[in-house]
């Protein structure tokens, strides 16, 4: 048992006040022989067995009474599971809340999520603990916003749904920052999360920097998870893969494609009707299947001719998640896919040529050229979606290079994507901070062991089935260097492929090329083409007026040093920053409720201008694995962590005083003692010795 005022404890001595004043009472008096009282003391001798267990009935409840008092006014707390209360209220208490959609699960027939059932809990709770400073850390905004008292939780902007995956460790990282800044004292941080491992990102290096950091702290730092874990059997989300004009004879249609997954139960067979919105205009597909995931492919809309942009949503019947039921989706005229080769082999060349420009449909147009560096600063980056390069990365310390640099850096930063191949001759430079190593022979011709195939250029096909990307031959490879996302790892884990972020672009980097000597990828294709494929696809979309764009996007900046630390961070580094104003922006269609604050966390339709942007949760929050508790106790290795699993209709807080049964449990003691204490009455009414 724990308590709010143990200090109080120190008075438990005073339970042994009865049993001293009885051996005093004891020796008060002394024993004299006397012969008359001799029959009366064989008489007494006879009751003494009862009188005895009498006696010591009393002194046990009089003991018992102390105790109790003195338990009481400790104020004990009913679950002991946490250990919160062991000395002092904490100086400081910080809450990291996931807003991500998965944490809308509700119970059946409930309107109480997994979020709401979390900030009751920590608001009744944290009550009662007590704390001198409170801030919140959501996982939309990722700021520490400072809070007058706990009980104002649940009216937060930051404790409502939000479209957006949750990065715990950048969270984590904000909490850091909050209590170096301010130097706090002891500190708590509770966690509220269902461990949705997308949210988590167990894999990330950041954990050991954190797991550091705080044990570097010379105040106490203590962590409380409450977690969700359990998932809902049977819950079906919807999203749309693609949704594209095309001009027919007849006038124009909307192509649509989209995926239906579930949890459990992947063996039956489902129905689920699809209602698709366009604007005003509504309609109904019934789509069956069997199995975890199904797709619906290219299912065809009839536009008027004139109908050249719009937006539109599709959603299922409501289920235990209503935050996966509905995805919205916009369209407008196909943009053509340009792709710019920059290759030192000229074999290399003609292999990303054949995979840039080869189109996946005869609706969509797809055009590359091979340029020369000293051609790059006369290209039109404004058309182009796509950059594949093959040879040494360029570098903006390198003179001659610099300006050509820069102009790639802007590219991927407005949107577009690139593909980097190491040079056949030794690596040199550096490009977003991301570098190669040496050339290594691949004797055995080493094969890919893991990749993501839940996101990104290596995600499975809609249909679930996984692309062939353990068939790659490796013969030659580079090793990869810097901070950059793996897709893609040997067996020994090193990285083959990797990907950095920075604006709303992307660059890959792989650790081999498409030559023959190198690896087996433009040999085998299938894999090499999805890729490039996928790439101009993303880089395509970010041209044109209409966007699909994930809730929470960010962009990327460079990491300014420390001086505080003494760190000298290269400019080379980077991490997650703030996405654009949206200041500009305005809501078509989505919750009628969100601020315009929220809107990049808000799933809807959004005007910027000419633009029109579809805002959705990204496609990682609908796969349910969930952190296994042996990596999350490795995650908070050698820090004060406690863990307990919740559910959604548990009412109350998680702790509770519990005097009120200790002082009835005293009352209940001192009335057995009096009645014990009092003398017994003789047959004819006289006091029995």
């Amino acid at each position: 048992m724990m308590f709010l005022q143990p200090w109080m404890l120190l008075a438990l001595p005073l339970v042994a006040l009865p049993v001293i004043i009885h051996l005093i009472n004891q020796r008060r008096y002394q024993t004299m022989p006397w012969a008359a009282m001799m029959f009366l003391l064989a008489a007494a001798r006879m009751a003494r067995g009862y009188a005895r267990i009498r006696q010591w009935l009393i002194l046990a409840f009089r003991t018992a009474v102390i105790a109790a008092l003195v338990v009481a006014v400790s104020r004990p707390l009913a679950s002991g599971w946490l250990g919160l209360a062991g000395g002092q209220r904490p100086d400081t208490t910080l809450i990291l809340l996931d807003r991500s959609p998965s944490m809308q699960q509700r119970e059946f027939g409930s309107e109480r999520s997994k979020l709401t059932a979390a900030t009751d809990q920590l608001v009744q709770t944290l009550t009662t603990l007590g704390s001198n400073r409170w801030a919140v850390v959501d996982s939309a905004r990722q700021e520490p916003l400072a809070i007058e008292s706990i009980a104002s939780l649940g009216d937060l902007t930051a404790a409502t749904e939000a479209g957006n995956s949750a990065d715990l460790p950048a969270m984590l990282e904000s909490a850091r920052d909050f209590i170096r800044d301010n130097r706090s004292g002891r500190t708590d941080i509770w966690i509220a999360s269902d461990l949705r491992a997308n949210d988590w990102k167990p894999d990330s290096s950041r954990w050991q920097t954190l797991r550091d950091d705080f044990q570097s702290f010379p105040q106490s730092v203590r962590f409380h998870l409450l977690a969700f874990p359990q998932t809902a059997s049977g819950n079906v989300a919807i999203q749309v893969t693609e949704a594209r004009r095309v001009e027919t004879a007849e006038g124009a249609e909307l192509w649509l494609s989209l995926v239906l997954t579930r949890d459990g139960a992947a063996d039956s067979r489902l129905t689920s009707p699809v209602a698709i919105e366009i604007e005003s205009a509504r309609s109904v597909v019934q789509v069956e299947w069997v199995g975890p995931k199904t797709e619906l492919k290219d299912h065809r809309i009839p536009l008027p001719r004139d109908h050249r942009r719009g937006w539109g949503v599709v959603s299922i019947p409501a289920d235990a998640n209503l935050a996966d039921n509905r995805y919205y989706f916009v369209f407008g005229e196909p943009t053509p896919r340009h792709t710019v080769i920059v290759a030192e082999h000229a074999g290399v060349a003609d292999l990303l040529q054949v995979a840039a420009t080869v189109a996946p449909d005869a609706q969509t147009q797809a055009t590359a050229e091979v340029v020369s560096l000293a051609q790059l600063p006369a290209v039109e980056w404004e058309s182009v979606s796509l950059l594949l390069w093959q040879g040494r990365l360029p570098s903006v310390e390198s003179p001659s290079q610099a300006e050509a640099a820069e102009q790639i850096e802007r590219f991927i930063e407005r949107g577009g994507q690139a593909i980097f191949f190491p040079s056949p001759e030794a690596a040199m430079g550096s490009f977003l901070g991301v570098s190669w190593g040496e050339w290594t022979d691949e004797a055995g011709e080493e094969k890919v062991a893991t990749w993501r195939g839940d996101q990104d250029l290596l995600v499975n096909t809609a249909s679930g089935a996984a692309l062939p990307v353990g068939q790659i031959e490796l013969r030659q490879r580079m090793s990869l260097e810097g901070e950059f996302t793996p897709l893609a790892t040997l067996g020994g884990g090193e990285p083959l492929v990797g990907r950095v972020v920075s604006g709303t672009g992307a660059a890959y980097f792989f650790g081999t090329t498409p030559a023959g000597e190198h690896s087996s990828l433009a040999a085998d294709g299938v894999v090499f083409y999805v890729m490039v494929q996928r790439a101009l696809a993303a880089g395509a979309a970010a041209l044109g007026n209409t966007h699909q764009w994930d809730a929470g996007r960010t962009i990327r900046r460079p990491v300014e040093p420390s001086r505080d630390r003494g760190e000298d961070t290269a400019e080379s580094e980077w991490v997650e920053g703030q996405a654009a104003s949206t200041d500009t922006w305005r809501k078509l269609a989505g919750e009628s409720s969100a601020l315009s604050s929220e809107y990049l966390y808000q799933p809807g339709v959004y005007a910027d201008g000419e633009r029109l942007l579809a805002v959705n949760r990204p496609a990682e929050e609908d796969e349910p694995s969930t952190v296994a508790p042996e990596r999350l106790a490795e995650l908070f290795r050698d820090l004060d962590f406690t863990r307990v699993d919740t559910e959604i209709g548990r009412g109350g807080g998680l702790v509770q005083e519990v005097w009120r049964p200790v002082v009835m449990a005293m009352i209940v003691a001192m009335m057995f003692e009096a009645g014990l204490s009092m003398p017994r009455r003789g047959r004819d009414g006289v006091p029995a010795p």
